[in-house]
């Protein structure tokens, strides 16, 4: 795990989620402040780094929703947690909303916020992320600089020394069960997905 060198920005209702097992699945068309037209996995091994930014209870089916708290953006200098890592195993076409709706099983946003997600720059391909997530035994601090805010994918952290110990969430056998289910679930209307492992 040292060579984890890239973290990958999510809501932390949604990165509570995936380190539940509850979630396994991301959708992404890239950040605002991304300049390439296609969104790009820049790495299969990524740390989980919880945002606040546009985070929004509105867009989370229930009991997500209830989770949501108000909490601003954190201050430079200010500490913060990584809760853990995840492979990215998976990264599937989503071509339009049919197929978003045959994920509804699978995620916690409402059918409104896929619908306004996937109208955003509609030249702009979606894709479904699909992550075996690995939970710290102790999160690890990092100090929030200015540089890790935006409406941002990746970033890099700096002053990570060492990564602990961690578990992951799903068992193999469980992880390739779901990830199968939603294989299955967008099979129709997908096109063949880009495995990352």
């Amino acid at each position: 795990m040292s060579n984890i060198t890239w973290a990958f920005k999510e809501w932390a209702v949604a990165v509570e989620a995936l380190l539940s097992g509850e979630l396994l699945l991301l959708i992404r068309k890239g950040g605002i402040h991304e300049r390439r037209p296609v969104f790009n996995v820049l790495s299969d091994r990524v740390l989980l780094f919880p945002t606040y930014e546009h985070q929004s209870a509105e867009a989370m089916c229930e009991p997500w929703q209830s989770r949501v708290l108000p909490q601003t953006v954190p201050q430079v200098g200010e500490t913060m947690q990584l809760p853990g890592w995840a492979e990215i195993t998976h990264q599937l076409p989503l071509p339009g909303l049919d197929s978003g709706l045959q994920l509804r099983p699978f995620h916690i946003w409402t059918d409104a916020w896929l619908r306004e997600r996937l109208a955003w720059k509609p030249e702009r391909p979606a894709f479904v992320l699909l992550l075996r997530v690995h939970r710290f035994a102790e999160p690890v601090s990092l100090a929030y600089q200015k540089r890790y805010g935006g409406c941002r994918s990746w970033i890099q952290p700096q002053g990570i020394d060492a990564l602990p110990q961690s578990s992951a969430v799903l068992t193999a056998e469980q992880y390739q069960r779901r990830v199968a289910e939603i294989q299955a679930a967008i099979a129709p209307v997908s096109a063949a997905p880009v495995s990352l492992v």
